[in-house]
């Protein structure tokens, strides 16, 4: 008995032996990250959202797994009227990432949400670094349009639902799959960056479909998006980012691409008809980074045809601003770095632009709102948030608005 356990005690010890000298000489998953990586947080720019993710930051086995999880409590009246006290599993978003070999990393992005009501491949691409001035991407790639689109992970807002015009004028969270480039330049305290991608596009969706108003959102929904695009033809969208050290990051982005299917067996049945969005993000600190500015613009232009009703707006416009104060930081309970803030959101959207042909008149098809928030954050990347949301939305034909208000408390965590 002794001589069996004693050899079961050996083989025990050497296969600890064994693993930890495995781990100690496997390829971390940071070299790659010497080229991709490198940067402090105030050289990032938000196309660097995508490896800026806390399970990224260590060094960890070959494949690095971690993600977030968002959930939050809602009570919402609109013209007085409510239908009570509601709790949402927004959702739980997985991560992976790998080095393939030197100079080949792979990331993916898997969402649950809404539990499981929908499961969506947000990011997967293969990301090969020949410079920083040059880098190809490749895969399902999260489109650069706008800064929210790329930079969406629930930790890292203090107000819980996402901004409208990023998610119902500009359509976020929106990726496909194509191939592009990427780089950054250094200039002293200055870092240019820029991204070009051609993926598949967007779909007849936009103006056909139940909202009866152009959506870009809605020309999202392709389940075929992944294997073959809609009009034939490739969607391109492009940005260029420039970010002082001490100042904050601009960036001007641009999508484009035929949305229609104008051809079919060889036979043209229709005109090529396009959609186009111009967006311009901001971001900054001031008073030592007590209060931070986030902000985001954008104009959408598309081909509608004169036949349609004039629901469906050929141009929309939005934004939102967000200001974010730190009224504490320091030690809490047993957390050292804990933050209490107090912020605000405001946003517009119209979503047609346009005018009736039979009267001249501005058609009211628009909406604000307010956000005011108090968020706790007992570590950089977990955070509880309170939110009222009061939104005034009016009609097609200018009638009185629709006023509603949102009470919401929720947490978001990585993992």
């Amino acid at each position: 008995m002794k001589t069996s356990s004693y050899s079961f005690k050996q083989i025990i010890t050497l296969l600890v032996i064994l693993f930890a000298h495995n781990i100690s000489n496997s390829q971390p998953v940071n070299r790659v990250e010497t080229l991709l990586l490198k940067d402090s947080s105030e050289n990032k720019l938000n196309m660097d959202a995508i490896y800026n993710r806390p399970f990224l930051l260590q060094d960890k086995l070959p494949i690095s797994i971690g993600g977030y999880l968002e959930a939050n409590s809602q009570y919402a009246s609109t013209n007085g009227v409510t239908e009570g006290l509601s709790f949402q599993m927004r959702r739980m978003t997985l991560f992976f990432s790998s080095t393939v070999a030197e100079r080949i990393k792979f990331f993916s992005e898997i969402e649950f949400e809404d539990g499981t009501k929908l499961i969506n491949i947000e990011t997967a691409i293969i990301d090969v670094a020949f410079h920083n001035l040059v880098n190809l991407r490749g895969g399902i790639i999260m489109a650069p349009i706008g800064a929210f689109n790329q930079n969406h992970d629930g930790p890292r807002w203090d107000i819980i639902d996402r901004p409208l015009s990023a998610t119902s004028l500009l359509p976020a969270t929106f990726s496909n799959v194509g191939f592009g480039l990427h780089g950054k330049y250094y200039i002293g305290r200055w870092i240019i960056g820029y991204e070009s991608y051609l993926t598949n596009g967007l779909d007849d969706k936009i103006i056909s479909n139940p909202e009866s108003r152009t959506s870009l959102a809605a020309g999202k929904s392709n389940t075929d998006k992944f294997v073959r695009s809609n009009s034939g033809l490739p969607m391109f969208t492009g940005k260029l980012a420039i970010r002082n050290r001490k100042i904050g990051e601009l960036g001007l982005s641009y999508l484009t691409g035929v949305f229609n299917k104008w051809r079919d067996d060889g036979l043209t049945i229709d005109d090529k008809r396009s959609a186009s969005a111009l967006a311009l993000d901001f971001n900054t600190s001031i008073f030592q980074d007590r209060i931070t500015i986030t902000g985001e613009v954008a104009k959408v232009l598309v081909d509608v045809p004169d036949t349609y009703l004039q629901s469906y707006g050929k141009e929309q416009f939005g934004g939102y601003l967000d200001i974010i104060g730190n009224m504490y930081s320091g030690e809490l309970l047993e957390w050292t770095s804990a933050k209490i803030n107090l912020g605000i959101r405001l946003e517009y959207v119209d979503y047609n632009q346009g005018s009736f042909k039979e009267t001249g008149g501005n058609i009211s098809d628009h909406l604000w709102s307010i956000v005011p928030s108090i968020a706790f954050r007992p570590v950089s990347t977990a955070v509880f948030r309170f939110n009222y949301r009061y939104l005034e939305q009016t009609d097609l034909l200018g009638n009185l608005p629709i006023m509603s208000g949102v009470f919401q408390f929720g947490f978001s965590s990585y993992f």
